[in-house]
């Protein structure tokens, strides 16, 4: 009788553990979403930012064997 009580006490405890763990893991969770969920990551950059890329066909019109030629060497 004694040991079915120990053995029901550390199921109890393993399993409220894992139930305190399981909402810690969620709730962490939950949080970084909202964390990251207003990110623009897409807006345009403030102060001294430089942009970086220029395509070098917008400098030129092109006809469509040159774009043709620009898609498949490039993969755009």
């Amino acid at each position: 009788m004694l040991s079915m009580i120990r053995l029901m006490w550390n199921t109890m405890k393993v399993f409220f553990t894992f139930i305190c763990f399981t909402l810690l893991f969620y709730y962490g969770l939950l949080w970084l979403n909202e964390e990251y969920q207003n990110f623009h990551r897409y807006d345009e950059p403030e102060g001294r930012a430089v942009k970086v890329f220029e395509a070098y066909y917008e400098k030129e019109e092109m006809n469509w064997v040159d774009r043709l030629k620009l898609f498949y060497d490039i993969g755009e």
